[in-house]
């Protein structure tokens, strides 16, 4: 297993966003979702943004996912704690909700809007892991 990168931001816990950290610790990626719309929300809340409800809970998602845009940042220092550029990403996943994160295990400059990626994951300090997306295999 790979150390923790120390130069990144890592994020806190809200209530709302709990379960999702806490399943990062087996590296499993959840959503959120309205029981009462049947709908996916991200991110974590405590109410659903279409009706309101406070009926949520969360479902495994697959983890796949479809870049939505992208932009590759040149300015230093890089999150990654890498020397050179890095891609941010909006990225759909399969499940219906579109995600921010970072594109590696590829050229920045190779990122491309409607490519297939999927989730990675890089250590926390704390035992949480951040997703990140990399090209689909």
């Amino acid at each position: 297993m790979s150390e923790p990168k120390t130069k990144r931001f890592e994020p806190v816990a809200t209530a709302a966003s709990t379960p999702f950290w806490e399943a990062t610790r087996d590296r499993r990626l959840v959503i959120q979702w309205c029981v009462d719309d049947e709908a996916p929300v991200h991110f974590p809340r405590d109410v659903c943004p279409r009706c309101l409800g406070t009926n949520l809970e969360y479902r495994p998602a697959s983890g796949k996912a479809v870049v939505h845009t992208v932009v590759v940042e040149h300015q230093m220092p890089s999150p990654t704690g890498d020397d050179g550029p890095y891609a941010i990403a909006l990225v759909d996943l399969d499940e219906g909700v579109r995600m921010m994160t970072n594109v590696v295990g590829a050229a920045p400059a190779d990122v491309t809007v409607g490519m297939a990626v999927q989730v990675t994951w890089e250590p926390l300090s704390d035992g949480r892991h951040l997703p990140l997306f990399e090209p689909a295999s």
